[in-house]
């Protein structure tokens, strides 16, 4: 087009309207994560069974015989941040932070997802971080067929909140 700009000349700046400059990331905005990689201000919820493993997991690291002083030390800032959330005496109506969720798809296969803290993951197999897309999903969801982030249409088969 004659009298266009062209790229590089005034006139073809980049919109800022796009840029979410609130959502830098805490090394380059100053703010500091938890020793759990959360967000700030964000709580570092656990089960009660995850808080117990991790607790464990500190006192055998604390007796092994060549000690890694920063790996305790992380664990320990992890322990002091965790928010213990109890598994419910009885079941909720809806879905909640601890649940073991078992869905089944539209072939008939089923699988377990478990609600669990962002410190728990590695201590069960289908295990999903309640700060995920999927767990935010499971959590949002009532006890009848749901979409998951995916676009994937399942039923809730089962909710269960195990005690370890």
């Amino acid at each position: 087009m004659e009298g266009a700009p062209q790229d590089g000349e005034a006139g073809y700046a980049m919109s800022r309207a796009f840029v979410k400059e609130d959502v830098d990331p805490p090394e380059r905005s100053g703010r500091v994560r938890s020793a759990s990689g959360l967000p700030p201000g964000a709580l570092n919820y656990t089960t009660a069974a995850g808080a117990a493993r991790l607790r464990e997991r500190l006192k055998q690291r604390r007796g092994e015989e060549v000690q890694n002083v920063e790996a305790i030390a992380e664990l320990q800032r992890i322990i002091e941040s965790l928010t213990v959330v109890e598994a419910p005496e009885k079941a909720p109506e809806g879905i909640a932070f601890g649940a073991q969720v078992t869905v089944r798809d539209a072939t008939n296969d089923s699988r377990s997802y478990r609600i669990v803290g962002v410190n728990e993951l590695d201590f069960y197999p289908d295990a999903v971080s309640w700060v995920s897309p999927l767990g935010r999903t499971l959590l949002a969801a009532e006890r009848n067929r749901i979409t998951l982030p995916d676009g994937e249409l399942v039923t809730v088969e089962r909710v269960a909140y195990p005690r370890q």
